[in-house]
């Protein structure tokens, strides 16, 4: 019996292996898997090791780096521009609060920026072009931000919020934009406002990118004490933008602001006299040289280059009779205007007195060509007569008596072309221009003929003057004899840079030649001045000839006739006579100043 359950022992024992159960067949099988898990399990968990102990040890500086730049930014921190006011300590530029969108160029692939570009171009008003622009030129790995616009609407500033987790590194914060608060005011004298150009960040290594620099005018004049010096803050933000902490902070130095010699009332005044007509005017205190008007027209308004202007707006600007020409410091031909300076020369040279007398006519006939008297003959007439009624003749032989180069030469003295313009800081224009033989012969290469003289003793021919210099010609002749120097920073009125210059001219001749002028109101060509509205003045009219078109309207003065304080220029382009068209905005100007004057009392 023992033997046969063994056997049958071992025969089952040989069954079991060769023909399982199906139970025992589930049990190999998850015995199978369950090997294979754990085996799958410990090959993860050492891949894992691997990588952490690679992030730990070999990558782990780098990544630091990374997290770093990424919550960590330098945030630049704009300066105030300086103010400008006028005289009266009223603002012609000021600042004001503005919301401004900058681009963390790291912070997108250059792919991505198209897309972010193309959807910010149609919230900002900006085209897309000018924003890849803008990135490009700083790179695309550059840890500093670009400024892409200083102007956004409340619009513009929602949807950016709005959409603040689709848009990384795009950023809106405060900053200081340029204000002009009277529009189009003075706009020769103060300019406009600009990005620093590529040009402009090479010659100055201290600009940061957006850095505003004045592009025209004063505001590019005087662009040194104006700007300031930038600041930083180092602050921790997250992925909102939002910052967390202050790190550190160099606050930025403002502008420093300027005081000018402008008087805005005045300066309307002038400029409502031009109208839309184009010309210039100017008004200078006799005694100082500083410039209380500067009017050129047509004008533009500054506040348009304060924030992004389009190439099409700018060629319309372009269109506009050139609008960015300050004609205050353009040469125009003076016709008799230059009278006072032939004045001057006659009586400087020593072959006329103040008594002398001189014959007119009709005309007169030089070398076959035949020089008229604007209205018939006057007699034999003095200075002050010959001012009063602008005689041709009278000056015709005067000029040919004395020559040209005395004649240049005391043109000079009276300050035409011969204007110090850095004394404005504006930048820009240009002198008049008084020939002589010398000088046609060189520019020119013909020799001087005695009409030249003729002609250019009337102010005609190719003497050119500018309107600030036909105002310091005026003044001249009206403080007694000293040339002044035209300013428009106050702080420079009264230093030894703008001391009037003496002209050497007789005292008795200076006092002929300011009695003309007075003449020229009370029974002359001025007659128009001296209708009560205004204290009696002097003054001279002028129309120069422009060949093809219609003649230059022309007229200085000064005021009041005893003890002067205000001389005047205007020059109106194609106006026609003087007494027509500038005189009356001469007038106007007048009218301001002594009405303000009253008020004050």
């Amino acid at each position: 019996m023992v033997r046969q359950l063994s056997f049958t022992s071992e025969t089952s024992s040989i069954n079991f292996l060769k023909s399982p159960s199906k139970s025992d067949k589930r049990d190999s099988r998850y015995l199978y898997r369950a090997v294979a898990f754990i085996l799958l399990i410990t090959g993860l968990m050492g891949v894992s090791v691997y990588r952490l102990v690679g992030l730990q040890l070999i990558e782990g500086k780098q990544n630091r780096i990374r997290a770093e730049e990424n919550r960590i930014r330098l945030l630049p921190i704009p300066s105030n521009r300086g103010r400008i006011y006028d005289r009266n300590n009223q603002p012609l530029a000021d600042n004001h609060l503005t919301r401004a969108v900058y681009l963390w160029p790291k912070e997108q692939t250059p792919e991505e920026w198209k897309q972010t570009a193309s959807q910010l171009s149609k919230v900002l008003d900006v085209p897309t072009e000018e924003i890849i622009a803008k990135l490009e030129k700083v790179n695309y790995n550059s840890a500093a931000p670009v400024r892409i616009t200083r102007s956004v609407t409340p619009e513009a500033f929602v949807w950016i919020g709005e959409n603040a987790l689709e848009l990384p590194g795009v950023e809106i914060r405060s900053d200081s934009n340029r204000y002009y608060p009277h529009g189009s005011l003075a706009s020769h004298v103060l300019g406009y406002i600009g990005e620093a150009t590529l040009e402009d960040l090479q010659a100055n290594p201290e600009y940061p990118m957006g850095m505003i620099v004045g592009q025209l005018g004063l505001e590019a004049g005087a662009n040194d004490q104006l700007a300031g010096v930038w600041g930083a803050r180092l602050v921790e933000v997250n992925a909102q933008n939002e910052e967390l902490r202050l790190l550190g902070e160099k606050p930025s130095i403002g502008g420093k602001g300027i005081k000018l010699t402008l008087d805005i009332a005045l300066q309307k005044a002038a400029e409502q006299g031009l109208g839309n007509r184009r010309g210039a005017a100017v008004a200078l205190n006799v005694k100082t040289g500083e410039v209380l008007a500067m009017a050129s027209s047509p004008r533009f308004n500054p506040n348009t280059f304060t924030k992004p202007i389009s190439s099409e707006e700018w060629q319309r600007l372009q269109g506009l009779e050139n609008p960015f020409l300050n004609r205050t410091l353009q040469g125009y031909p003076p016709g008799s205007t230059f009278k006072i300076v032939s004045s001057a020369a006659g009586m400087g040279s020593g072959k006329f007195s103040p008594g002398s007398m001189i014959g007119t006519s009709a005309s007169i006939t030089v070398g076959g060509i035949t020089f008229h008297e604007h209205s018939g003959s006057y007699g034999v007439i003095g200075f002050r007569d010959a001012l009063a009624f602008s005689s041709n003749t009278f000056f015709y032989r005067l000029g040919m008596a004395v020559g040209a180069e005395e004649i240049a030469k005391w043109a000079g003295r009276f300050g035409i072309g011969n204007t110090d313009l850095k004394l404005l800081k504006l930048g820009e224009g240009s002198t008049g221009f008084v020939p002589t033989p010398d000088n046609k012969e060189e520019i020119f290469g013909e020799p001087w003929y005695l009409g030249d003289t003729i002609t250019m003793s009337i102010g005609q021919g190719a003497v050119l003057a500018t309107p600030l210099e036909l105002a310091v010609m005026v003044a001249t002749a009206s403080n007694g004899g000293n040339r002044v120097k035209p300013h428009l920073l106050a702080e420079m009125t009264n230093t030894p840079e703008t001391k009037p210059v003496p002209t050497g001219l007789d005292p008795q001749a200076i006092n002929t030649i300011k009695e003309g002028l007075v003449s020229v109101v009370q029974y002359g060509t001025g007659q128009g001045m001296n209708d009560g509205t205004i204290p009696l003045t002097g003054g001279k009219t002028g129309t120069s000839e422009v060949l093809w078109q219609q003649s230059h309207s022309l007229f200085v003065g000064f005021g009041p006739a005893k003890n002067p304080e205000i001389a005047i220029a205007v020059v109106i382009e194609n106006g026609g006579y003087g007494s027509v068209a500038a005189a009356p905005v001469a007038k106007q100007m007048f009218q301001t100043y002594f009405s303000r004057k009253n008020q004050k009392k």
